[in-house]
């Protein structure tokens, strides 16, 4: 196993490695890969699903967001592995693009990958996430955006458990949590 340490964060090459050559085909909804949906969650029928671009100036954006989230959100930027507290968050709920406040991800597929940031198997729903080929350090990855305000939020690798087979590592600092108390 090959351990890459880059700007504080530890990159594992096994996982940066295995998307092959050439460039990836698209499929019919315009993703490099497939994000499969899942079981709906409960309350999905209630969740926000508007998907109407939100486009705000870089400035707006830097008064809106944290440092951090700025960095991640709006310039591509990766936390330090273990540096967020959504990595640890046990509670049910759904987690948010920090952004424009898009649910992304529910906590009943989230799971500990070990890697120190927030991993879940599945998103709350595929329309929510875009992705692209990410050839940054040298390697092949597959970044992972929001859909609404086109927030850079992680990476997603094929080495997750089932039933999709996926892990989308996330940036804690692309989002905010509710409880599910909280989502009403």
């Amino acid at each position: 196993m090959i351990v890459l340490f880059l700007g504080g964060a530890v990159l594992w090459g096994s996982w940066a490695f295995s998307w092959g050559r050439g460039e990836p085909e698209r499929n019919d909804s315009g993703h490099v890969m497939d994000h499969p949906q899942v079981k709906p969650v409960a309350g999905w029928e209630s969740m926000d699903r508007d998907l109407t671009p939100v486009e705000r100036s870089e400035e707006e954006w830097r008064e809106m967001l944290s440092s951090e989230a700025f960095k991640v959100l709006r310039q591509e930027g990766t936390e330090s592995p273990y540096s967020s507290p959504l990595d640890g968050e046990t509670r049910d709920g759904v987690y948010h693009c920090a952004g424009c406040d898009l649910p992304l991800f529910h906590s009943d597929h989230k799971y500990d990958s070990g890697t120190g940031w927030p991993s879940f198997y599945a998103a709350i729903h595929p329309s929510h996430l875009g992705d692209k080929l990410d050839r940054s350090f040298g390697m092949r990855r597959v970044e992972v955006h929001c859909a609404r305000c086109g927030g850079h939020l992680g990476h997603v690798f094929r080495d997750g458990p089932e039933p999709t087979g996926l892990r989308y590592c996330i940036n804690g600092a692309a989002l905010t949590f509710r409880p599910t108390e909280e989502e009403g």
